[in-house]
């Protein structure tokens, strides 16, 4: 590919028609992304990675159903996203399982040191992990649509496409999300939040 950077409608294009180094140029460009995604909408680190891997191949699968026109960036977030909720899910399934059995065998086992708080977060000067844990605390919806349109600083519209959501209700439950994250912190600054949402 040598000239001017194609276009990510242009790689789609010759990636649905077999082009794999198209693929993988549309890989390199939106890995990052992706990954951040996965980690924002399964909350686990460890499964980010290879959420963003499985979803980087069922997007790949589906590109013939990918609509003509319509922007891959948020197509493909929307599949991340669902791959990582699906693989939490099924982690909670397997944590519930797991549980029970020690349980039914009677072990009482340590829970080990609890994680502080928000509050001592703040004390301690830690004022952007308190920031981080009230948003992975935050119901699904809420997390993601604050993850998406200021963590990763995806454009209105591309959070709209990304979640599947109109643009109304975008802005609708973003404000009440924030909201609710103020409501969480308490005393917390959330000025890199609401900086955000004025820029």
């Amino acid at each position: 590919m040598e000239g001017r950077p194609l276009e990510d409608a242009e790689l789609v294009d010759r990636a649905s028609r077999g082009d794999v180094s198209a693929y993988e140029e549309l890989v390199r460009r939106h890995q990052r992304v992706a990954i951040r995604v996965a980690f924002l909408s399964g909350g686990s680190a460890a499964e980010a990675e290879d959420a963003a891997q499985e979803a980087f191949v069922k997007a790949f699968r589906a590109l013939p159903r990918f609509r003509s026109g319509a922007a891959f960036r948020p197509w493909l977030l929307a599949i991340v996203a669902n791959e990582a909720r699906n693989r939490r899910r099924a982690a909670g399934r397997r944590d519930r399982l797991a549980a029970r059995f020690a349980a039914v065998g009677g072990e009482d086992r340590p829970h080990g040191d609890a994680a502080p708080s928000p509050e001592e977060a703040v004390l301690a000067g830690e004022d952007r992990d308190a920031l981080l844990r009230a948003v992975s605390a935050m119901r699904p919806e809420d997390r993601l649509v604050i993850a998406y349109r200021y963590f990763l600083e995806l454009p209105e519209a591309e959070t709209a496409a990304a979640l599947g959501w109109p643009r109304g209700t975008v802005k609708s439950r973003l404000s009440r999300a924030l909201g609710r994250l103020r409501d969480a912190l308490g005393s917390v600054e959330t000025s890199d939040v609401e900086g955000a949402e004025h820029g």
